[in-house]
């Protein structure tokens, strides 16, 4: 598709995508007349979802694994070097005008394709419960501090509150999304430069003087990569779909890692430096009761620095819980794009209660995070590798077919090279992982050798090596009839 759009972007959003009225749009092609986004609103969206309390407590986190505050520094900048996957991953959106996982039955099929729809439907609901279990601790602090001893019927009633809360933005869709989250970013950026003011003089960057050794550090680095550009990778074309196809694909890029790298950078940092003299933030069952019983921040500023995080929280999970909607139709679940975010907070209801009470904060991230490695690094690699044997291009309206007579239908709606690649990937990012929880020793064995986690370095090296090897002359014969079936029908498309 190479028609631009006959409204000018960044001057009119249509009907179908409008702020606070409901998105009608699903995983449906966006028509290019609709295409009302530029590059830097991407910034926007992005820097309000990054500038927030999660990265905080992602950085405190990281202090409880033995680093020094130069080790820890230095994991936060090389992990969110990771963002310029994000950027390369938000930039088939333009030219496909559909989400992720209806892209991704191009190289899995469009039966293969609900597999990894499945896996990442499953990583969304994670990451929701992972912000509704913040909220929730949030709420439970400000109670305590109110004088109030918080007990579960209080708990339930927090988190029923909070999950009806955070349906709202993802319900309305995303030209809501992404005027509220760029809003939020110059509040937010003054309210951690507080917390900096607050944090300095009781920092105590030379309290650990070793460190941690180099397997360590690894642990740390894929920690840190998975939770920043990697583990947003399979969401950046549900919101650059709205470009039109001849956007700047540097500026896509540029935008992207701009909003992202660099105020995550800042945030992770800040929440290291406070887990150098408030370690408890970062193995604490509830990450924010620490604040609750300490001296360096203020009790009035506490309670504002709560509120705003609350607030942050739920605009952040509004970008989950709308990738996982959509993820819900790429499934084949028959619904609309708002309904299934109702759907998904229904389940992320009961997930959080289970979480609530029967876990601790930290062991829930890093369990969740080693799920999340093992099928997310394979499948970043065997996406990208797949466009770019495909030439960097799809054919959209195949995109939107799931019959025996789409272009990417392959075998039975299923793209065998893709799967076995994708298995053998997850093997190998299973090998080289090291889990909290106990796995036997063939399921490891290269951390049992080496006694350092490389797997997010091995799973994406065997994934995309396996389906290069495995797709490169079937892809390219199809990429002759995509480049066929696209020059045949530009002379049609005056949208």
């Amino acid at each position: 598709m190479t028609a631009t759009a006959e409204v000018p972007p960044g001057t009119e959003q249509p009907d179908a995508d409008r702020v606070f009225h409901v998105e009608l749009h699903g995983i449906d092609y966006i028509p290019v007349s609709e295409r009302w986004a530029r590059p830097r609103d991407l910034f926007g969206m992005w820097a309000g979802a990054s500038i927030q309390i999660e990265y905080f407590v992602y950085g405190a986190i990281l202090m409880t694994f033995g680093f020094t505050f130069a080790q820890a520094l230095s994991l936060i900048v090389i992990g969110n070097i990771s963002y310029l996957l994000l950027g390369v991953c938000s930039l088939q959106g333009p030219d496909a005008g559909t989400t992720v996982f209806a892209i991704n039955r191009a190289s899995y099929g469009p039966n293969g394709s609900r597999l990894i729809s499945f896996f990442n439907w499953i990583t969304q609901i994670g990451f929701e419960t992972e912000g509704l279990i913040l909220i929730v601790g949030a709420l439970l602090v400000l109670a305590i501090k109110a004088g109030f001893d918080p007990g579960t019927p209080a708990k339930i009633l927090f988190i029923l509150v909070a999950v009806a809360v955070q349906i709202v933005l993802p319900f309305l869709g995303h030209a809501t999304i992404v005027k509220t989250l760029r809003l939020l970013v110059v509040p937010f950026t003054v309210l951690y430069a507080v917390v900096l003011g607050f944090s300095a003089s009781h920092a105590r960057l030379s309290a650990v003087t070793h460190g941690a050794g180099w397997q360590a550090y690894m642990v740390g680095l894929a920690f840190t990569i998975i939770l920043s550009g990697l583990g947003w990778t399979e969401c950046g074309n549900d919101y650059s779909r709205y470009l039109p196809p001849d956007a700047s694909k540097k500026a896509i890029v540029g935008w992207v890692f701009l909003g992202t790298a660099v105020p995550e950078i800042l945030v992770m940092t800040l929440g290291a430096v406070v887990g150098t003299f408030l370690a408890s933030v970062g193995t604490s069952a509830n990450a924010f009761l620490p604040f609750a019983h300490q001296n360096a921040i203020p009790p009035w500023f506490v309670v504002v620095f709560l509120l705003f995080a609350i607030l942050q929280l739920f605009a952040v999970n509004s970008l989950d819980l709308y990738s996982s909607g959509v993820t819900l139709q790429a499934l084949g679940v028959h619904v609309r794009r708002y309904q299934a975010v109702i759907i998904d907070s229904v389940i992320c209801l009961g997930v959080t209660i289970y979480a609530i009470f029967d876990s601790s904060f930290s062991n829930y991230l890093k369990d969740f995070v080693d799920v999340v490695i093992i099928w997310i690094a394979p499948w970043v690699a065997i996406y990208l590798v797949d466009w770019a044997i495909r030439r960097w291009r799809y054919v959209p309206s195949e995109l939107q077919r799931v019959d025996k007579g789409s272009l990417y239908w392959s075998t039975g709606g299923i793209h065998w090279p893709a799967i076995i690649a994708q298995v053998v990937g997850m093997a190998a990012s299973m090998a080289a992982l090291s889990p909290t929880f106990s796995v036997p020793l063939w399921m490891n064995p290269i951390v049992h050798t080496s006694h350092a986690d490389f797997s997010v370095f091995t799973g994406t090296a065997a994934g995309g090596i396996v389906y290069a090897a495995l797709a490169w002359k079937g892809v390219r014969r199809q990429a002759e009839t995509q480049d066929a079936a696209l020059a045949a029908s530009r002379p049609s498309e005056a949208t």
